[in-house]
């Protein structure tokens, strides 16, 4: 996204951003590709739906104390309800106000994420029943594969956004001997708050699915994105440069100190190897003759003699 927003500068190499790309893309699958990860996350939470389906006391309190234990109660009340069957959240996003403010606060948005979540991974569990009573156990887990990327997603998301809530509300309980004052708080409040929203639009599917937010709250949901980020615009600059990277450190003509991005883009080209002397094994023939007067300086004229058109650069 960030390289998108960049433009085309953002395909340069002297922008930084291919490097950076280069450098963690490989993240998300260096332990395997983007169905193994996930299928690795839901065995664990399978267990923790096959305790509470089995009633074993015993092997429920083994889940608590752990990221887990967040799903226990709603997957309870999921499970009293119509069967098990997950079609329906029992929790709804409160529509008080009837505008964008329903969606302001962390705590009632981290409830609608920990109901999708236990929906999600309700349905997977009924889903690998279902399949298994019909077909083999591999070709059962296969045709899951789908709806286990959606739950490990919707479990991970959870986990990331509670934990910058706790950590925000630790730091603001510390109060004098934090190293947080109140309006990094509030700022970083303001960034936690639309990361959540962000993420409920991005998968609106999974929350309408389940009936935690419904149909005619959506306007609202993105005024409020809106809204925060109208919020946060002022400080996104000093967000940006809060960890101080320095321009070695940083290597980008597009994130300079100074600001002064096209001459350091110009200059990075000055640099490049082609764009040195013929004569110095750079650019081929005809260069000097034909295209320097079109870039050096930053204007040029090209006549084709054929037509008498003119180029311009």
């Amino acid at each position: 996204d960030c390289r998108k927003a960049c433009g085309g500068h953002g395909f340069l190499v002297s922008s930084g951003l291919v490097e950076l790309s280069n450098t963690y893309l490989q993240s998300c699958t260096v332990e395997g590709d983007n169905y193994m990860l996930p299928q690795q996350v839901v065995k664990v939470l399978l267990k923790l739906v096959g305790a509470m389906q089995s009633g074993d006391a015993a092997l429920l309190k083994d889940h608590k104390g752990t990221d887990m234990e967040y799903l226990i109660a709603p997957l309870m009340t999921l499970m009293k309800q119509n069967g098990g069957v997950p079609n329906k959240s029992t929790f709804v996003l409160p529509t008080t106000n009837g505008n964008a403010q329903d969606f302001m606060d962390v705590s009632t948005i981290l409830k609608a994420f920990q109901h999708r979540s236990a929906c999600l991974l309700l349905d997977v569990a009924m889903q690998l029943a279902s399949n298994m009573a019909k077909s083999s156990a591999q070709q059962a887990w296969n045709d899951c594969l789908l709806g286990m990327a959606r739950a490990s997603r919707a479990h991970a998301s959870y986990i990331l956004l509670r934990d910058f809530y706790n950590g925000l509300k630790e730091e603001e309980n510390k109060s004098s001997a934090s190293c947080l004052g109140p309006n990094e708080i509030q700022v970083l409040s303001q960034c936690l708050t639309l990361l959540g929203l962000y993420w409920m639009d991005q998968y609106l599917e999974d929350f309408l699915q389940n009936q935690s937010i419904l149909t005619g709250s959506i306007p609202h949901l993105r005024q409020a994105i809106l809204d925060v980020m109208t919020k946060l615009r002022p400080d996104a600059v000093g967000l940006c440069d809060a960890r101080d990277y320095s321009d070695f450190r940083l290597k980008s003509a597009l994130g300079k100190f100074d600001g002064d991005v096209y001459p350091a883009i110009m200059e990075s080209a000055r640099r490049d190897p082609l764009n040195q002397k013929s004569a110095d094994g750079g650019v081929g023939m005809g260069y000097d003759e034909s295209l320097k007067k079109l870039i050096v300086g930053g204007i040029g004229e090209y006549k084709n003699g054929l037509s008498g058109t003119v180029s311009r650069l």
